[in-house]
């Protein structure tokens, strides 16, 4: 079974945000519960097949959106929680989660947003970044310990060097940023660090 990262607890009981949200830890502690729960764990794999719209190569699981499910007497309960505020494939990876459990005779299934925790890159399991990087997309760097750091420059995924500008902060969607490769001139998208 694939093991999705959680944000490190000593750093977000460090981060003032997280003092005032006092649900944060138990609702990840209630997601590392349901991710590793035997008896949901066919669901789980059933739900890798849901695709994000927009990076078609990840799984909602693999991008961390797809947080939680739960059994209860009502049916099941999947949560998910949204890249961006207002992230337009919402609405899309809702619709699919809902077909694919319905596909398989799961009903009736309510699919709920949650917002916080905020969602972070560093949910993006490493399998993920490497196919990113496959698919062209330079993967999101990992949260510095130090809250003030700027974002290393990403890596060329077709050639791999460093020597990289960004030419717009905003990509082919609002979640990547446009950059070029100084050593190949490629173009190519970045995922941002959030």
């Amino acid at each position: 079974m694939v093991s999705f990262p959680i944000p490190n607890p000593e750093k977000m009981g460090s981060d003032p945000i997280y003092s005032r949200i006092p649900l944060v830890e138990a609702e990840l502690a209630a997601d590392r519960a349901s991710q590793s729960d035997p008896a949901l764990a066919w669901l789980w794999s059933l739900l890798e097949q849901v695709r994000d719209p927009e990076i078609p190569v990840l799984s909602v699981r693999e991008l961390g959106v797809l947080r939680a499910l739960e059994s209860t007497a009502s049916g099941l309960r999947v949560m998910i929680t949204p890249t961006w505020s207002g992230c337009p494939a919402m609405h899309t990876i809702e619709q699919d989660i809902r077909a694919v459990l319905e596909a398989a005779g799961v009903a009736p299934v309510t699919v709920s947003m949650r917002l916080a925790p905020a969602w972070t890159t560093d949910w993006i399991t490493p399998g993920a970044r490497e196919s990113l990087r496959r698919y062209g997309v330079a993967p999101p760097a990992m949260t510095s310990p130090d809250a003030g750091a700027a974002d290393p420059a990403p890596a060329c995924p077709q050639c791999g060097s460093t020597a990289t500008r960004c030419i717009s902060e905003f990509g082919s969607t609002a979640c990547k940023s446009l950059w070029q490769c100084r050593d190949c001139s490629e173009p190519f998208d970045a995922f941002k660090r959030l």
